[in-house]
């Protein structure tokens, strides 16, 4: 029992499963809003977008969250007029934009003399997780995860049927740049745990197995939350033993239970297809 244990006994793993924790909240709850609205490939934007923003911030001597914010906003923004005023597609645009932004956050670091690493930015850093950090995620975490739960229905039906939802006289544009400040806002408070690159696999992976394992919205956030939190805690508390990174250990261990679901569902459609024979 002591060396199951052991890992609860050091500092900086007790700030990884605090951080993982916190930020499994609002990340599970985005998720499934992405999912359902078919936003996946925004949350992937964003991610890479944040970069040039971070570089700048530091360049600029300013917090690196405005930054952060202000560049997952832009390309936010410009993904949508983009989309919205030529007649290239919404997923090709994404590509695009974010695919320049994230070259043009490389360019600004390369330019730069520092000593941050670039790993650290890309990938996270879970187990150098300081207090300030926490502090910082914390806040962000419960304040997108308040809105999204107080939100949920009308955000709902907008990700749904975004026409219905403006004839029931909903706030449509706000409800839509809502939605993306607080995925930019998730991302920014991911940024010490998983990083920008695996971030997307947070805002993802917890909605799309919740996805197959209930069929009610409302029973898909809490066991989207249940599910990344329990795969955060579990990748985290894995790699001290296998001594690998926390943030590539969790996206695995989604990977391993939306695998599982999938199978699961398709098990399921099979036997419904079967009994549905039998009695025709």
């Amino acid at each position: 029992m002591p060396d199951l244990l052991l890992p609860f006994q050091f500092p900086f793993m007790q700030n990884a499963f605090l951080v993982a924790l916190v930020v499994s909240v609002p990340t599970a709850l985005l998720s499934c809003f992405l999912v359902i609205k078919g936003w996946a490939l925004m949350g992937d934007a964003v991610s890479h977008a944040v970069l040039p923003g971070v570089v700048a911030a530091y360049i600029f001597g300013i917090p690196l969250i405005i930054g952060a914010f202000i560049a997952g906003m832009i390309c936010a923004l410009a993904t949508g007029y983009l989309a919205t005023n030529s007649r290239v597609k919404q997923d090709t645009v994404m590509g695009v934009v974010f695919s320049g932004m994230f070259g043009l956050g490389i360019v600004l670091y390369v330019s730069v003399d520092t000593n941050a690493h670039l790993d650290h930015i890309l990938f996270g850093n879970m187990l150098g997780v300081d207090i300030g950090e926490l502090w910082l995620a914390g806040i962000i975490a419960a304040g997108v995860s308040l809105a999204l739960i107080l939100q949920w229905k009308d955000l709902l039906l907008h990700s749904f049927d975004p026409a219905q939802a403006q004839a029931s006289g909903l706030p449509v544009n706000m409800l839509h740049y809502g939605l993306l400040s607080a995925l930019s806002l998730t991302i920014v408070a991911t940024l010490s745990a998983v990083g920008l690159i695996l971030a997307i696999g947070l805002l993802i992976a917890p909605g799309a197995i919740a996805f197959l394992l209930v069929r009610q919205f409302a029973t898909m956030l809490w066991v989207a939350v249940l599910v990344c939190a329990g795969s955060m805690m579990l990748g985290t508390y894995a790699s001290f033993y296998i001594d690998s990174a926390p943030a590539p250990t969790i996206i695995l261990v989604m990977t391993i239970i939306f695998i599982g679901a999938f199978i699961r569902r398709q098990a399921l459609t099979r036997r419904a297809s079967r009994l549905m024979v039998r009695r025709a």
